[in-house]
């Protein structure tokens, strides 16, 4: 384990995956042709926090949907890319953007189209209920599955190792004492 906090001490970065890994995979398709997704709002907590210790987060989906964009505008992500079937070349545009090197990036996976860049980052993470080579290419596996808090699991390892966790959590605890 100290390996694992080893490498999320490093962190600047993270990028999840949608579909599978912020979703638990299902499209829910109406009879209109609209797409609709479930996101878990714990997760998405767990990402404003993280984004609020100064760790960037960012979107890599081969899918492009609407949904996506109001769910990622409303938690902040500034980095969405839509639409990408080559993640990879999605991936080293965004290293070269911010300037950053694969071990100070970590990658949340699910699936065969995440493996590329899985094995090029620092920190590579598989959902619980992803494929096996995504679990087989992983630093880390989370205990709950895709869009059931896995993100909310790896925002909290990475606050964690990087000592930002509590205060995180610290004013909540506060609040609550006082009433």
């Amino acid at each position: 384990m100290q390996d694992i906090l080893d490498r999320a001490r490093r962190v600047r970065l993270v990028i999840f995956d949608v579909d599978g890994v912020l979703t638990d995979g299902s499209l829910y398709i109406g009879d209109d042709g609209r797409e609709y997704k479930a996101f878990n709002a714990r997760d998405g907590h767990g990402m404003k926090m993280l984004r609020h210790t100064g760790v960037d987060l960012a979107i890599i989906t081969a899918r492009t949907s609407e949904a996506v964009r109001i769910r990622m505008e409303s938690l902040g992500v500034e980095h969405v890319y839509q639409g990408r079937l080559d993640k990879l070349a999605s991936y080293e545009e965004l290293k070269g953007l911010l300037g950053l090197s694969d071990k100070q990036i970590a990658y949340v996976g699910d699936d065969v189209l995440d493996l590329p860049i899985m094995r090029r980052v620092g920190l590579s993470v598989s959902v619980a209920d992803a494929h096996t080579l995504a679990s087989h290419h992983s630093h880390w596996q989370t205990r709950a599955g895709g869009g059931r808090g896995a993100a909310r699991e790896v925002c909290e390892l990475i606050m964690e190792a990087q000592g930002t966790l509590g205060e995180m959590t610290a004013p909540l605890l506060m609040k609550s004492a006082k009433d």
